[in-house]
């Protein structure tokens, strides 16, 4: 079963919390809302084995649910 990652930017509040848990993962833009760091026009996409936990760990601490995970 693979996970899906989504982005909600319009929910972001540019608090940072998922850069620290992720950096390799996410980015912002120059209004600091979240975006993925390998394809910033993206608003989903697939994540990898070794990228689940930090993914999880930065979907748990985000106040607003601006990032989503779905298994599909």
């Amino acid at each position: 079963m693979s996970l899906l990652c989504k982005l909600v930017p319009e929910r972001c509040i540019a608090c940072g919390l998922c850069q620290i848990e992720a950096p390799d993962i996410f980015d912002y833009d120059e209004e600091g809302i979240v975006l993925f760091a390998q394809e910033p026009e993206a608003h989903q996409q697939f994540v990898s084995e070794n990228e689940k936990e930090p993914i999880q760990k930065a979907y748990q601490k985000c106040p607003v649910r601006a990032i989503l995970l779905e298994r599909s």
